[in-house]
């Protein structure tokens, strides 16, 4: 662990009752699943599309999957590819492969054939897990012809369905259903039930949790391709315990948390599934996000936690019939992924009667640094303290081994029990992502006397303006203040005279206009001539990560 100064300057602001350096055991994730187990057995695990399933019937469920995927040779040494939307399916597959000492890797099930070749070609999967819907078999088949994968599970979608709705999918969605028996591949494909004919006892395995790796978690591919960030077992449960300490109004076996964000992403997969089932939490799991379908849910499934990315509360707010539905059953929301404007932090708080917490991290920190206090000190505009045993440090843009004084922007790193210990297979890319044994963010940020820290935004999206440095964030936060603003991203572009200049896209709220002139004259008082936008594109919709998180890099590629 790096050196850190006695009194750190987060001390001055820390949560009463909190111990910031506390230490955390090292723990595998099957031992916190197994405790969930048998701590909230009789309570609901998972609901999905009205049909749920009890901690008791989960863990029963994965004990099978674990002996059959053992059976088919999965262990230690093995990656599993789950390339699932938010079901039990993917519930239970986790932790079985994880029960078999063996790694997950995730997968978007809205990745191209390309970017699922590039990730299994660099983590070495052999093995997928999927559904029977089109979308996905045809995909995973492809890859089986071209020799990519070995063998794939494949899960019925309709049999997570109570049974009438069941019949209805099959009947009304065939078209989206694959006929996979009929596929050139059947031999290589497994039945989902043939891997459950088994007496539900998996042989224990010893996983050495501060070694072993449960989680391939790849990055968003910001710059260059996506690098596979090794999550331990000691990683996860660490963030998992952390996170639980600072959630100071959480009651295990009382809560209920939305399952919006897709756990194939590292937010969702450790503030959702694995943070909600070391409580004991119902999964209210959402396999694809319509914001009517979601709001219909809140209103009916009643949940208290609900983890997001900014642009789905601000999606919430300017839902045009959000007098239809209740939301007073939150009492806890975390923002991630993104800046969190404070305009809409204030508006989502006031309409819920929630706090909505702003907290960061990223893929290699299993993700969450700092966040802010529960029940304060909050500052506006920060993503607020480090949690415990998590050491910030702020580095010199220019010799990142040179820490700066409080309140002087530099590179965030970090470090803790939560840090990845680097790249998989990416012995050049591990020498420069650490620094004196703090990971190195790509973020730039500062920290107040105070300790609460504060993002400028990403090194690589900075813009160079004459020599001047401007940060895309703080020109988006002055436009977001615009009233008919619903959206907006800020890039930089190629400029004669500058070198480079923001370029503002923008969507409007409905039922709002505002034309290019109304926003310049509306920033004239908000940011510097410098930092002002040289163009205003005006769009309907924004590109978007597969989060929701609003997408620059896409945003750079069409306008290029």
């Amino acid at each position: 662990m790096p050196h850190q100064a006695s009194s750190p300057p987060w001390m001055r602001s820390y949560p009463k009752g909190l111990s910031w350096d506390k230490q955390y055991p090292a723990r595998s994730l099957p031992e916190m699943f197994d405790e969930a187990v048998r701590l909230y057995g009789p309570l609901v695990c998972t609901r999905f599309m009205g049909r749920a399933h009890s901690y008791e019937e989960i863990g029963e469920m994965v004990n099978r999957l674990a002996c059959g995927l053992a059976e088919l040779g999965v262990g230690k040494g093995t990656r599993v590819g789950l390339l699932l939307p938010n079901t039990p399916t993917y519930v239970t597959f986790y932790f079985a492969i994880l029960k078999t000492g063996a790694t997950v890797v995730n997968f978007n099930p809205l990745y191209s054939l390309p970017e699922l070749r590039h990730q299994i070609e660099d983590s070495g999967a052999s093995i997928m897990v999927t559904h029977d819907l089109k979308l996905m078999f045809d995909k995973v088949e492809k890859l089986l012809v071209e020799g990519l994968l070995q063998q794939a599970v494949i899960s019925k979608f309709s049999d997570h369905l109570p049974f009438a709705s069941s019949l209805l999918f099959q009947l009304f969605k065939r078209r989206n259903i694959a006929n996979w028996r009929a596929s050139g591949v059947r031999d290589r494909l497994i039945d989902l039930p043939e891997l459950l004919q088994n007496d539900g006892a998996p042989l224990s395995v010893k996983i050495d949790p501060a070694k072993d790796i449960a989680v391939l978690q790849y990055t968003g591919g910001t710059t260059g391709k996506p690098k596979g960030a090794m999550l331990t077992h000691a990683n996860l449960t660490a963030n998992v315990a952390q996170i639980a300490d600072w959630s100071t109004n959480i009651r295990p076996g009382e809560e209920r948390v939305m399952g919006i964000l897709p756990f194939f992403h590292v937010f969702a997969m450790t503030t959702i599934l694995n943070f909600g089932v070391s409580y004991g939490m119902e999964l209210v799991l959402v396999p694809k996000f319509e914001l009517d379908d979601a709001l219909k849910l809140i209103d009916k499934c009643k949940p208290t936690a609900m983890p997001g990315v900014p642009t789905l509360y601000s999606a919430i707010l300017n839902h045009p019939d959000l007098e239809r539905y209740d939301l007073t059953s939150l009492k806890f929301c975390v923002s991630g992924g993104a800046g969190l404007p404070p305009k809409v932090k204030k508006d989502f708080e006031r309409l819920a009667g929630c706090s909505l917490v702003e907290g960061y991290g990223l893929s290699e920190t299993s993700p969450v640094a700092t966040i802010n206090p529960v029940d304060g000190p909050v500052r506006e505009g920060s993503v607020g303290l480090p949690l415990p045993a998590t050491h910030v440090s702020i580095r010199s843009l220019d010799d990142p081994r040179e820490e700066v004084p409080l309140t002087q922007a530099g590179e965030i790193c970090l470090a803790g029990p939560q840090v990845t210990p680097g790249y998989w297979r990416k012995p050049k890319e591990n020498e420069d992502a650490f620094v004196d044994g703090f990971f190195r963010t790509g973020d730039v940020g500062y920290m107040a006397e105070d300790g609460f820290v504060y993002i400028v935004d990403r090194l690589k999206d900075m813009i160079n303006a004459s020599g001047f440095k401007i940060y895309p964030r703080q020109v988006e936060d002055a436009i977001y203040r615009h009233p008919a603003v619903e959206e907006v991203s800020v890039i930089g572009i190629p400029d004669d005279y500058r070198g480079e200049a923001p370029k503002a896209f923008i969507k409007l709220k409905a039922g709002h206009s505002a034309s290019a002139e109304d926003i310049l004259n509306f920033l004239k008082t908000q940011i510097s001539k410098l930092e002002t936008p040289a163009e205003i594109e005006f769009r309907k919709t924004l590109p978007k990560t597969m989060i929701g998180k609003l997408s620059r890099k896409h945003l750079r590629e069409q306008d290029s």
